[in-house]
């Protein structure tokens, strides 16, 4: 019997994407001796409201902060630009588990 690791991750998680290389590493490490089980879970609720100011500012600061703490990560500033952001990370959730249900969600990463 193989043990499991259960993976809970949201897609649209700033720091997931800064930590990816490392799971990659990891799970290759893994992938022999371990059943390893994928998980998406949503931060934020479905929402067409735009995010509040404060809430970018505060994203954008975190986006820093893993710039800062995880070498080689970099954000795409111009997100905060050229969009209207919304809190709402279930569309990107969703996607993964239409790619999952069509053998494609490693393709996402």
């Amino acid at each position: 019997m193989q043990d499991t690791l259960y993976y809970v991750h949201d897609p649209m998680c700033s720091w997931c994407w800064g930590f990816e290389p490392t799971r990659r590493e990891l799970f290759a490490a893994l992938a022999e001796g371990m059943d390893i089980r994928r998980l998406v879970g949503g931060l934020a609720p479905d929402s067409e409201v735009p995010m509040p100011h404060s809430m970018r500012e505060m994203l954008q600061q975190t986006w820093r902060r893993i710039e800062q703490t995880i070498p080689g990560t970099r954000f795409n500033y111009d997100f905060w630009t050229n969009n209207e952001p919304r809190r709402s990370t279930y569309p990107a959730n969703r996607a993964v588990l239409a790619a999952r249900a069509q053998g494609a969600e490693s393709s996402m990463h």
